[in-house]
């Protein structure tokens, strides 16, 4: 695996947590019973120290901005961006955040989002440094100002949230309820629902525009976000699953290592990897039919990377929306990509073997090429 995250952990290990609510972080320790590596010590006693101060400053948010956000309508007809982690779900994004109509979160927002209205002028400026270059399981550039996963915002918001695993590798998947949001009560379910328009109001009143947001979670969500948002429309992006896994295990293990407070098993990231994807296609057929075909949009993630104009073209065809406004800016784009390498992964026999039967599914349902199995062993008989 490509170990691009070795050069970049010194300077990025606390950035993710130290965004989040004091509450909900005081919640999460307390969950996992502090279960922290004592070399995670030091960081846990910073991120502590820095979570006061954000939620203090989220209290002085709501006071300052409470009645203008509470005003703000979130419109009925945002863009989800959905598909399995390491899908392109990132490159498209970018691409919609290229047209200055859309309103896409950015890497500030979600990872400051209890208090960003009020800090991002004086922080930006400040923490910029802390920021690496590049994603630290890829090489995809990074600012504040590149757009990132509104699931991000919402667990560091307080929002209970499967993503909070990163936190604790180690043990089970947190939050398992909130992964479909199928097992919530009412109460909870109108509390998460409540926390996400409020986040996406925050947004707004910044800077208006449609609403693009991304996350592979939702991918698990489509009934619930279906209802919310009646007129929303969803990208479903695809891959070779060849590629996405080894590159899923590198990037899991790449988060867990960075952001991680606790030990973890590479066994235990393969597996997760393998039947994630499995949980996430199988909801996936299960639910699709309730979007209707004129709000659903597939797209292959080899065919938007060999040619981004082209395919973007055909999206704003099925958006309804005027490509030409955003063309001198997608051929810009695709130029400098023309210099961005990715990561290249070796399968070996028993991993290939793994994705040949666990998502034999998936394969044959998008078209991919099946490697061969090998033959059973012959069973002699006398």
């Amino acid at each position: 695996m490509p170990k691009s995250a070795s050069a970049r952990k010194s300077r990025s290990e606390a950035s993710l947590w130290m965004g989040m609510d004091f509450f909900a972080w005081v919640r999460l320790l307390g969950h996992n019973r502090f279960a922290v590596s004592f070399s995670k010590l030091p960081q846990v006693l910073l991120i502590t120290l820095v979570a006061v101060l954000n939620t203090s400053l989220r209290w002085l948010e709501v006071l300052w901005y409470g009645a203008a956000l509470r005003k703000i309508e979130v419109g009925e007809d945002p863009i989800f961006i959905i598909g399995h982690w390491r899908t392109g779900t990132t490159m498209l994004h970018e691409l919609l955040a290229l047209d200055s109509r859309n309103r896409c979160p950015t890497t500030y927002e979600c990872l400051s989002p209890n208090h960003f209205l009020l800090s991002e002028r004086i922080v930006r400026r400040l923490a910029s440094w802390m920021l690496p270059r590049t994603r630290p399981f890829d090489n995809m550039r990074m600012s504040f100002d590149r757009p990132q996963e509104d699931e991000a915002a919402l667990c560091l918001r307080g929002q209970p949230s499967p993503f909070l695993t990163v936190a604790f590798p180690g043990r089970s998947v947190q939050d398992q309820s909130y992964v479909t949001l199928e097992g919530l009560t009412k109460r909870q379910l109108s509390a998460w629902k409540a926390k996400l328009l409020w986040f996406l109001k925050l947004l707004l009143y910044k800077k208006p525009g449609r609403l693009v947001l991304k996350s592979p979670q939702h991918t698990f969500r489509l009934p619930v976000l279906n209802e919310m948002f009646p007129r929303a429309k969803f990208v479903y992006l695809v891959r070779d699953p060849y590629v996405v896994y080894p590159s899923t295990v590198h990037f899991w293990t790449t988060m867990y290592e960075i952001y991680g407070l606790q030990d973890f098993d590479d066994a235990t990231v393969e597996e997760f990897v393998l039947s994630t994807f499995e949980q996430m296609h199988t909801r996936m057929e299960a639910t699709r039919d309730q979007i209707p075909s004129g709000r659903f949009f597939e797209m292959r993630y080899e065919k938007l990377a060999e040619n981004p104009l082209a395919e973007l073209e055909q999206l704003y065809d099925f958006l309804d929306s005027d490509f030409e406004y955003v063309r001198p800016a997608v051929e810009k784009y695709a130029e400098r990509s023309k210099r961005y390498r990715t990561n290249e992964y070796e399968l070996d026999e028993s991993s290939r073997e793994a994705v040949t039967r666990r998502w034999a599914e998936y394969i044959e349902k998008h078209g991919y090429e099946r490697c061969e199995l090998p033959a059973p062993p012959e069973v002699l008989t006398t």
